[in-house]
């Protein structure tokens, strides 16, 4: 793949983080496509396309507001684009069945997009929801501590 297009592919996928992090939900538009499949167990919008992940964007805001999402390397290659990330933010709303904790929380994952035309069309998420949750209480670690 030429230099310039596996920029814009990084670029692209960087973008979507900047989304994540407060940047205005309809930029998603010019950077994912409508009918985009994101595979991701635990989001309960990932067969909804570019709607679905406006919703879960909404949710994880509500759930923590100051969320912020550095990302640490990235990888392009052809038409993916790996991007390893951490997240820290505070959890000030509901998350699924557990209210506001206020708890401080670290995060990380990977995320793996495809991309077709300059849109991701297809993306994988991976991040550590087991260390999440019990950061927040939701379920405890199995040393009972």
């Amino acid at each position: 793949m030429e230099p310039e297009r596996t920029e814009h592919h990084k670029a692209a996928a960087r973008a979507v983080f900047a989304v994540w992090n407060g940047d205005d939900l309809r930029r998603l538009e010019e950077l994912v496509a409508s009918d985009v499949v994101h595979h991701d167990p635990y989001d309960a919008h990932a067969t909804q396309g570019l709607a679905g992940m406006k919703k879960t964007i909404e949710a994880n805001r509500r759930a923590f507001p100051d969320m912020h999402i550095t990302v640490d390397d990235q990888l392009a290659e052809g038409d993916r684009v790996a991007t390893r990330w951490h997240a820290t933010m505070t959890h000030d709303g509901d998350l699924m069945d557990t209210p506001a904790t206020g708890q401080r929380v670290t995060i990380t994952g990977i995320t793996i997009d495809r991309l077709e035309d300059g849109k991701i069309v297809e993306a994988w998420r991976n991040m550590d929801t087991l260390a999440l949750l019990q950061q927040i209480g939701a379920i405890q670690p199995a040393d009972g501590s």
